[in-house]
């Protein structure tokens, strides 16, 4: 268990994911939260990063940062997703590992999985099967990372976990027009559709892959909860269990929006992964259960997006 006192790194704090974290541990009392920007530090450069874990040896560390993105943006940079991400991760751990720190945490994806493992997927599915391809650079990366954390535990002795969510949302997400994921790019598209009374938006593929989706206060509580009660070389999968189509999804976000125009879809684009479903039964073995529904979720996310000062630009 973290004491209250603990010093607690967050990487990538001013993230969707990161930021979550932060406000997880502030309301479970926790004051001793070390964060760095970009600017005051570059993960991507190792120098920077000893440098940093030498003067602040936190005790517990949460590794949220990451360079991420939606189909469009991983198939236009694969090296640069592979290159940043790999960087980041390996240096944070490394770090950690060499200025003892009591436990870090690797925050992943679910596309590590094999684009065709059997469904729902269990944590044991890794590695026994071909990526998806529209996004195999980002997921080599993150395997790597959850591997270095199980192979320092295994030679070092260190405690290092990982979890690895499944498509996320909520507070702090990135609504870029082309950069963004699937349900925060529905959201911008069909909320400027609104205001410019347009009569139809178009959505990539047709609709048929399955997703899932898990509000990212959610997986917050559950990282602070695997800090404190897990500990284990195998991955921990964080999501709902629930499903449903991206047509279906579409349709609940325009709904939740506002927007009343027609839905068309451009066969031409790509689907990506035709179904993506976690097997969530070992966090719930472990004593955790997602809390928002889909809905509520969205609504949520859509008020941030309205109040959210940055959404142009990013």
């Amino acid at each position: 268990m973290m004491n209250p006192d603990a010093k607690i790194y967050v990487a990538g704090h001013r993230g969707m994911v990161g930021s979550a974290i932060v406000r997880a541990l502030q309301k479970q009392g926790y004051a001793n939260i070390v964060t760095r920007t970009h600017q005051q530090l570059d993960l991507c450069r190792q120098s920077e990063v000893e440098a940093f874990f030498a003067a602040e040896r936190p005790e517990y560390v949460f590794l949220a940062a990451a360079k991420v993105g939606g189909i469009a943006a991983n198939e236009a940079a694969l090296a640069d997703f592979m290159y940043q991400n790999m960087m980041l991760e390996m240096n944070v751990i490394h770090a950690a590992w060499q200025n003892g720190c009591k436990k870090l945490e690797f925050l992943g994806s679910s596309c590590i999985y094999p684009r065709l493992a059997p469904q729902p997927m269990k944590e044991d599915c890794l590695l026994t099967g071909a990526l998806e391809k529209t996004n195999e650079a980002y997921a080599l990366a993150k395997i790597s990372g959850l591997k270095y954390c199980e192979f320092l535990n295994r030679q070092y002795g260190t405690d290092y976990i990982s979890v690895m969510p499944t498509n996320l949302y909520g507070p702090n997400d990135n609504y870029h027009p082309e950069h963004s994921h699937v349900l925060p790019a529905l959201i911008r598209r069909f909320h400027e559709a609104k205001e410019q009374d347009l009569p139809f938006v178009t959505c990539w593929g047709d609709g048929s892959p399955l997703r899932e989706f898990l509000y990212v206060d959610d997986l917050a509580d559950l990282c602070v909860f695997l800090m404190n009660h897990y500990s284990g070389n195998e991955t921990v999968n964080a999501g709902t269990g629930k499903e449903l189509s991206i047509k279906e999804l579409t349709g609940l976000v325009a709904d939740v929006v506002g927007y009343r125009g027609e839905i068309r879809w451009d066969t031409s684009r790509p689907n990506g992964t035709p179904r993506k479903l976690l097997d969530v039964s070992k966090a719930q073995a472990l004593g955790w259960h997602y809390k928002t529904e889909l809905r509520e979720g969205i609504a949520l996310a859509y008020d941030d997006f309205l109040h959210n000062p940055m959404r142009a630009e990013r």
